[in-house]
Formats: C-alpha cells, structure tokens, sequence
C-alpha cells in the first residue's frame, strides 16, 4: 500500500505546486513558450517577439462583446503602440479569425500578429483565465510590467504603457 500511497502523493504536490507557480504572476514574470497558429498558416512564437522592444499581449475571443470594446478602443489609439508587438491571441479556431482581421484591417501593422493558441492553452493557464479579454504588458526586457485580468481600460494601459 504504502508503495502506491507514496507516488500518488508525489504526484498531486507536484501538481499543486504547478498551479501555485502559474497563478502567480506577477511583474517580473517573463512569459511562457508559447506558439500560435497566423490565419495566414504560419507560426509565431516567444521565440519570434522582437528583442528590447515592449511587447502587449492581448487574449480575446472574436465574439466576445467585452473583447469587441476594447479592440475597437485599441485600434482608434493604435499607433501609440508602434513601438510595440502586439499580440492578439485566442483559442478559437483560425476562421473565427479571418472575418477579424479583416474588419480591423490588421494586415496594415507590421507590429500586430493575430493568431490563435488553439487547444493548447499554454497562455491560458499560465495567466488563469477565466474570462476574455486579459491584457499583460511586457517591458523591453521581457519581463512583465503590468496586466488586467478583466476590463482594460484603453486610456489608462496606454498612460501606463508610456512609462514602460
């Protein structure tokens, strides 16, 4: 008995303790290795985020009304962000994305990538979402600056972003 108690008790402390560590991130947390699928049927990665320039991760759904208002208050104030990469990820499937990327017409910015995560779910549980839109700002060491786990408000995270 005690041989199979022992294992199983190793197990869920190491599983608890991967959900500890995920559930704390704070500024100074790097972001995890991550991929996500471009409807142009590319990748792109951690490994692909420009060096010593900041970085905005955004994880929306398309049809998700929460995510509409801020992409739509993001994209009439975009500009102050092209010094950024900016990341628009989700879970849903590449076609969900391509009527999205037309109507923002995401093509024009070099600096802004679309992409979906798909079943992987790496950014997702790595934040702990539960709910779309999640915003982390990444400064030009990789390291995170700050993020809001609901509402975003676009005027306050581009006054922020300034400082970063």
């Amino acid at each position: 008995m005690k041989k199979i108690l022992l294992p199983i008790l190793l197990f869920v402390a190491c599983i608890g303790n991967s959900f500890s560590q995920s559930a704390n991130v704070k500024p100074g947390s790097t972001i995890p290795q991550f991929k996500m699928l471009l409807t142009n049927g590319k990748y792109f990665s951690t490994a692909d985020i420009e060096k010593n320039k900041p970085f905005v991760l955004i994880y929306f759904a398309p049809d998700c009304d929460h995510c509409i208002v801020l992409i739509d208050e993001l994209f009439k104030k975009i500009h102050q962000l092209d010094n950024a990469t900016v990341m628009l990820v989700t879970f849903k499937p590449v076609p969900e994305l391509i009527g999205f990327e037309k109507k923002y017409q995401t093509s024009k910015y070099k600096n802004v990538k679309v992409g979906t995560e798909g079943m992987t779910y790496i950014l997702r549980n790595y934040y702990r979402l539960e709910k779309t839109p999640f915003t982390a700002v990444y400064n030009k060491k990789g390291k995170l600056a700050f993020s809001y786990k609901s509402e975003t408000p676009v005027n306050e995270m581009l006054a922020r972003f300034k400082k970063v």
